[in-house]
C-alpha cells in the first residue's frame, strides 16, 4: 500500500520529538539571574558553577542571585564582565550542578531548528521554537562597539529571556540570546557560542577582555573624489579625528584634529568599527603604521597602541 504522502504526522512528531530532546537535555543547565532591579537568564556551563550572562543583565549589580531549575536559590558573584559583546560569567557554588554543552557555531545553517530558552517576563524556563535566520550580523553592543558573529532567529525572545541559551535539535548551546529588535517581530539575536567560548575562557583567567587603544573621538566621514584621486587613494571613507586624548598614543604619534584615518598597520580604516576591530590585545606596545589626510594630503605615521581603560578607541 502507497504511503499517504499528505500525512504529516511523522514528520510533526520528529520536529517535536527533537524539540522536546534540547529542552529537556538543555533546560536544567538554564537558570534566572536576579539583582536589585530586574534580572535575566543563563546558563551553567560547567559543573562546578560557571554561569554565562549577558553583561547587561548584571553590569553595575552589588548583589546577585541564582535560581536554579529546580527551585534552589544560591548566590552569585560577577568573575568577569565585558560590555563589547554583551557577555559577563557569573560564579555560584555548587558541585555537579547541570551544565550545558557549547556547540560549534561555526557548523549552524540557516533554516535550521533554533529553539530558545529562558525567563521572559519572569515566567520560568519557558521554550520558544524557530529556526536559524541569519548568520554572521553584526549588532552594536550598548558600549558602542559592533559585536560580530552574531546569530539572528525569529525564535521567540521577550525580557528575561537576555541572557538565556539558543539551542539546536541536538542539543548543543550555540547562542546566548542578548536583543530584540522592537517593534519588529521574529527579529532576535544571540551571541555566538564560539564568541561566548573564547570570550568566557579569558574572563575566567584574567576578569576582563584586554584591548587596544589609540586615543582619539572620531566619526566616519567620505573622503572627497579629488582628494582621493590627488593622493592615489583607493578608500572612499575613513575615520574623521574630532578630538586627540593628552598623554595618549594617537598625541605621541602627532595626530591632530581634523585629521582623515585611513589605514591601521597597512589595514585600511572605513570607519569606527573597523578601528574597534584592530585595536585588539595582539596591538597593545606594537608600533603599527598608520596613514591619514591631514589638510587634504597624506602623512604617515607611526603609533603605539596602549591598553583600553574605557575608552572607545
Amino acid at each position: 500500500m502507497a504511503p499517504d504522502l499528505t500525512d504529516d504526522g511523522p514528520l510533526l512528531d520528529a520536529y517535536s520529538t527533537a524539540v522536546v530532546d534540547a529542552v529537556e537535555g538543555v533546560g536544567p543547565a538554564v537558570v534566572r539571574v536576579e539583582r536589585e532591579r530586574g534580572g535575566g537568564s543563563g546558563v551553567v556551563f560547567t559543573p562546578d558553577g560557571f554561569v554565562l550572562t549577558n553583561s547587561h543583565v548584571v553590569h553595575g549589580a552589588r548583589q546577585l542571585a541564582v535560581t536554579l531549575s529546580d527551585g534552589r536559590g544560591l548566590r552569585a558573584d560577577i568573575v568577569g564582565d565585558d560590555p563589547h559583546t554583551d557577555l559577563a560569567v557569573l560564579r555560584v557554588d555548587g558541585t555537579s550542578l547541570p551544565c550545558a554543552r557549547l556547540g560549534d557555531s561555526r557548523r549552524l545553517r540557516v533554516g535550521q531548528i533554533a529553539i530558545a530558552i529562558g525567563n521572559p517576563y519572569g515566567f520560568h524556563h519557558s521554550a520558544t521554537a524557530g529556526i536559524v535566520s541569519g548568520l554572521g550580523r553584526s549588532l552594536r553592543a550598548r558600549s558602542g562597539r559592533l559585536i560580530d558573529d552574531v546569530i539572528q532567529t525569529d525564535a521567540a525572545l521577550n525580557p528575561g529571556n537576555s541572557g538565556g541559551a539558543l539551542v539546536t535539535s541536538r542539543g548543543e548551546v550555540v547562542g546566548i540570546t542578548t536583543a530584540t529588535i522592537l517593534p519588529a517581530q521574529g527579529l532576535c539575536f544571540a551571541v555566538a557560542s564560539n564568541t561566548a567560548r573564547f570570550v568566557a575562557t579569558r574572563l575566567m583567567a584574567d576578569g576582563r577582555i584586554r584591548r587596544s587603544y589609540i586615543g582619539v573621538g572620531g566619526q566616519n566621514t567620505p573622503v572627497p573624489r579629488e582628494q582621493a584621486r590627488a593622493n592615489g587613494l583607493a578608500a572612499a571613507s575613513g575615520v574623521l579625528v574630532l578630538s586627540v586624548e593628552p598623554e595618549s598614543p594617537a598625541s605621541r604619534a602627532g595626530l591632530a584634529e581634523g585629521d582623515v584615518i585611513l589605514s591601521l598597520g597597512e589595514r585600511p580604516v572605513t570607519g569606527v568599527d573597523d578601528l574597534h576591530r584592530y585595536l585588539t590585545d595582539e596591538q597593545i606596545g606594537v608600533s603599527l603604521p598608520l596613514t591619514a589626510l591631514r589638510r587634504g594630503r597624506r602623512i604617515r605615521v607611526t603609533i603605539e597602541p596602549a591598553e583600553l581603560g574605557g575608552r572607545a578607541a
